[in-house]
């Protein structure tokens, strides 16, 4: 068996998302037999982020500089705004660079079952950066659950005082997806959101 040591690696590994024991001993066999390659690397860039990590003050999302480097970059569109929950949310809408705009980071959605309020969130900050103008859409890009659309809702009524555009995110069959392979709840918004054909 392995000294405490790696195996408290192994143990801090498999407590990644996606990672379970199995692949986490994979992992550090890989680490420790590419060593020069991959742990000097995998280390020093640990050492770098852990040193440099912030929460932009701006939007939430994180990075190694405050303001994040999508809020400091001055070809972003300023006048459109994507509102997500959390910052994983962020990084996938970034990944497809379809919005040209700006984000706010949510820091999670209202829940009553979790005990998630309104003044646990970063809403209070949205409405403010919208107060100040130069905002003319406001995209709700919750996630298609039930606390997401409560969350969007709640913000929509929240921000329904200023001269902004609102819109969300579409929802519904997926593309190249079957109808009898999606679920009740996929299928009953794609029926809501239907649209003239062309």
């Amino acid at each position: 068996m392995a000294s405490s040591e790696i195996d408290a690696l192994t143990q801090a590994l498999a407590r990644l998302p996606g990672l379970g024991p199995r692949s986490a001993r994979r992992a550090v066999l890989h680490l420790l037999k590419k060593r020069e390659a991959s742990l000097t690397p995998l280390l020093h860039a640990l050492a770098l982020v852990d040193e440099r990590l912030e929460t932009c003050s701006t939007c939430g999302n994180v990075d190694t500089a405050n303001p994040c480097s999508i809020c400091a970059d001055p070809r972003r569109d300023s006048r459109a705004l994507c509102v997500v929950e959390e910052v994983a949310d962020l990084w996938a809408l970034e990944r497809s660079r379809l919005f040209p705009g700006r984000f706010h980071v949510l820091g999670g959605r209202l829940s009553a079952l979790e005990g998630i309020r309104p003044e646990d969130l970063t809403i209070d900050a949205l409405v403010g950066r919208i107060g100040q103008g130069g905002i003319d859409e406001v995209v709700l890009a919750m996630n298609a659950t039930l606390e997401g659309q409560t969350t969007a809702h709640y913000l929509a009524e929240r921000i329904e005082r200023f001269p902004v555009r609102v819109t969300q995110l579409a929802h519904g069959l997926p593309v190249g997806g079957e109808l009898d392979y999606l679920d009740e709840g996929t299928l009953a918004q794609a029926l809501r959101a239907r649209r003239p054909v062309a």
